[in-house]
């Protein structure tokens, strides 16, 4: 047994409509592949690691892999393949007479929490993988990988609410301005929470954050008060449920 395939997995909905025995299987698998590229790539860096070793430490074939991921890029970011084009739809349809601004927020902690929710899924200790990404992201590929990710993500934004008003994005350079804007606040959020190795709420910081984009980033907005503290721990206070 790998170390990948020896860890407990957890995480499966508890509440909602029930999951079928396939369905289960399907998102057991697919957390171990996420584990398995966490582990390698965090341990061999992006380049030393091939979709053939990711398959082998989740102990299935290539081809089982590619039925859950892409590439093993996506397999290191997890996050649903359809997640652009999901994005762009709730940009543009979602929240109706409310402001871009505001729907963007809504829609960008709504997107993070997912992530984070996924990250929690894995099993064992939600703060090791954390850790595990932020050692990866040390990998010159992985950080062009994730680039590239993010402008895919950043151009999806722009397209929704380039709908969202009615525009063209190539007379009008608000949705573009804007999606850029929004991505840098996820992005820096997001580094931030893992980096406190999860000791705050990603959905408080996301929030606060879009408040003080906002107000024009004053330099005395709350956000600058928000610090790392274990006893509301984002990641760790589920750590006695996933354990």
């Amino acid at each position: 047994m790998t170390a990948a395939s020896t860890q407990p997995v957890t995480g499966l909905p508890e509440t909602g409509p029930p999951v079928s025995l396939r369905e289960r299987k399907k998102l057991a698998t697919r957390r171990l592949l996420r584990r398995a590229a966490l582990d390698l790539v965090a341990a061999r860096g992006l380049s030393n690691v091939t979709v053939e070793d990711i398959a082998e430490a989740a102990e299935v074939s290539p081809r089982t892999f590619f039925n859950y991921f892409p590439t093993k890029e996506a397999a290191l970011f997890g996050g649903d393949p359809d997640q652009a084009a999901e994005l762009r739809e709730r940009v543009a349809y979602g929240e109706s007479g409310k402001s871009s601004l505001d729907v963007l927020r809504t829609v960008m902690t709504e997107h993070a929490e997912e992530i984070a929710d996924e990250l929690r899924s894995l099993g064992g200790d939600p703060v090791d993988w954390l850790r595990r990404m932020k050692v990866a992201r040390t990998d010159p590929h992985v950080r062009a990988a994730h680039a590239a990710q993010m402008a895919m993500i950043e151009r999806a934004i722009a397209e929704g609410l380039a709908a969202r008003l009615g525009t063209d994005q190539e007379t009008d350079p608000y949705p573009g301005v804007l999606a850029a804007a929004a991505v840098g606040v996820s992005r820096a959020s997001m580094a931030f929470w893992a980096g406190s190795g999860g000791a705050v709420k990603l959905g408080q910081l996301i929030e606060q954050a879009f408040q003080a984009l906002a107000a024009g980033l004053p330099e005395n907005s709350d956000l600058r008060r928000i610090r790392p503290n274990a006893a509301t721990a984002d990641m760790t206070a589920d750590r006695k449920d996933t354990n």
